[in-house]
């Protein structure tokens, strides 16, 4: 396997995400750069290494800002589907808020899934929505997250955030950036923490 450079971050689709808590513990655990994105303004830990993005604007702002900016080294936290199947195809790892990875082999039949179960809810034949989220969820989703922090940490992606100040033990001021002045990844922002 080729060696990669550059740190992993971590991309939250945070609107309806039930795991950011659980995505700020392992990011601090490994000094993972998070990204927590949405539509409307949400309070993040005020830490370095949190960055909270308000993406203003149609109903997948968030997902299209998302989707720009990840490549290879990247793990996205969403339960939207046509997302994930944006990220992989970009390179990105892709996690649901259940602990379910996507992957290329799964992402064709989740989306089928996805569209039958649309229509399915659009002729009155289903009613409701994904069953109530669990215990057991979160924990699936710790272990995926962390799994998948390691397999990128192996094929050769940095867990370190170099540069981003103090440790994720020690508090302080916390980076809220519009969508407007977010830069593309890998360019510095000029913003400080």
């Amino acid at each position: 396997m080729t060696s990669a450079t550059g740190p992993i971050a971590v991309y939250v689709d945070a609107d309806a995400c039930p795991v950011k808590d659980e995505v700020y513990r392992v990011a601090g655990r490994h000094r993972l750069h998070v990204f927590v994105v949405a539509n409307s303004f949400l309070n993040v830990p005020r830490e370095p290494w949190i960055e909270r993005v308000t993406v203003p604007g149609n109903f997948d702002a968030a997902d299209d800002w998302i989707a720009e900016r990840v490549s290879r080294g990247a793990i996205v936290i969403t339960s939207d589907i046509p997302l994930a199947d944006r990220c992989i195809k970009a390179g990105a790892e892709v996690i649901g808020p259940t602990g379910k990875p996507f992957t290329e082999a799964s992402i064709g039949m989740a989306l089928a899934t996805r569209d039958m179960m649309e229509d399915l809810r659009a002729m009155g034949t289903v009613q409701g929505g994904p069953k109530p989220f669990s215990a057991r969820d979160r924990s699936a989703f710790l272990q995926a997250l962390d799994v998948a922090v390691q397999r990128l940490r192996r094929a050769g992606f940095q867990a370190g955030r170099a540069g981003l100040g103090p440790r994720p033990s020690q508090r302080s001021g916390n980076r809220n950036v519009s969508a407007a002045r977010t830069p593309q990844r890998g360019v510095s922002s000029g913003l400080t923490a």
